[in-house]
């Protein structure tokens, strides 16, 4: 069975590019909403787990190299949920909770599981 590619997994790397194409490129040319205030949000995961997996990995905190898994996704998404729509604009000056930030994290953390699920799956039916 294939290990889980962390920072070479496509998922990663094309929310990567995504955000770095948002913030220098498409953000400056369009006045969107969106662009503006989401679609950041929806690349969080994607683009943030797999560094936090590689990292509990360097550090033994996660035992093997499997794709992530739904628990991983979900623990990760409630703390960021909390953390920077809750607790987060409770301390922090002129930042205001959005339920539509938590939303769009869930949207692409949960797109982003089930391709992983669905790319384990694929692995294992190649052997």
């Amino acid at each position: 069975m294939r290990n889980f590619a962390y920072l070479r997994d496509p998922i990663f790397l094309a929310a990567s590019l995504l955000y770095a194409l948002n913030r220098w490129i498409l953000k400056p040319r369009f006045s969107s909403p969106f662009l503006h205030n989401w679609f950041n949000d929806l690349l969080l995961i994607p683009a943030a787990l797999p560094v936090l997996l590689w990292i509990y990995r360097r550090f033994k905190l996660r035992n093997s190299d499997i794709f992530p898994t739904l628990t991983e996704t979900i623990a990760i998404l409630i703390f960021w949920s909390l953390l920077f729509e809750w607790i987060g604009p409770q301390f922090v000056r002129h930042s205001v909770g959005d339920w539509r930030d938590v939303l769009m994290y869930w949207i692409g953390g949960l797109f982003a599981w089930a391709f992983w699920l669905w790319e384990s799956h694929s692995v294992q039916h190649e052997l």
